[in-house]
């Protein structure tokens, strides 16, 4: 009987061993999460999943801007022999390309927005100039010649409706020093600075021959800018 009854008062104190032992092994919180990000899902434990997929995003999203940029280089605009045989020939002749100081603008600083939202709607709505271009639209000069007022206009607008955002990239009629510019530029540019006109209102033709029938385009242009801004 009192072997018996020793027994029976040990088991609470190894009950309350057990307890403690069983406290003291169960992993932390920081622990059991650890675990449970290598645990496997599968065949592949979840965090190597994450991280493949993470360094397949890195790869895509650097693949992905390395050929943005590559579109917006000038031999990429060269590939399409409408703008090599055409408007690059009249670039090539303008202060946009040689100058005294030796600052070239190239096509995309002058047709493709410098930030991300912009250049990308931007390259959204060249791919119709792409199609255009697989369909011959443009593909001699004789057709060239035929849409180039269209086309003319159609650049008007944009820079006209994004305040020659393009243009300002490197000139900015706020930062000019009009004591150093010639009496007509700088008394165009101080009026232009109050009226709130912009770049291209004065500035067409500066890399590209203005086509016949500018000015009544520009007109015409004017007049829907200023119904669209009624509505």
């Amino acid at each position: 009987m009192d072997e018996n009854n020793t027994a029976k008062a040990d088991e609470p104190e190894r009950a309350a061993e057990t307890v403690t032992t069983t406290t003291e092994k169960k992993p932390g919180a920081l622990r059991r999460l650890w675990r449970w990000f290598w645990s496997p899902s599968g065949k592949v434990s979840l965090g190597t999943l994450l991280i493949v997929g993470f360094v397949a995003g890195v790869v895509f999203w650097g693949g992905f801007n390395t050929v943005v940029e590559a579109t917006n280089t000038e031999q990429f605009c060269l590939t399409c022999h409408e703008m090599e045989n055409n408007v690059y020939k009249e670039y090539q002749r303008s202060a946009h390309y040689t100058n005294r100081t030796g600052v070239r603008a190239v096509c995309a600083d002058c047709h493709v927005p410098k930030d991300w939202t912009h250049k990308m709607v931007r390259k959204v709505q060249a791919s119709n100039e792409l199609l255009h271009h697989f369909l011959g639209t443009i593909d001699t000069t004789d057709k060239f010649k035929a849409k180039r007022l269209e086309l003319a206009k159609n650049v008007w607008r944009t820079m006209k409706t994004t305040d020659s955002r393009e243009c300002r990239n490197c000139h900015n009629l706020s930062v000019m020093d009009f004591s150093v510019q010639e009496k007509r530029s700088s008394d165009k540019h101080q009026e232009a600075l109050k009226t709130g006109q912009t770049c291209i209102d004065c500035h067409k033709g500066i890399a590209h021959q203005l086509p016949a029938g500018a000015q009544d385009a520009v007109d015409q242009l004017d007049r829907e800018l200023k119904a669209e801004a009624r509505k």
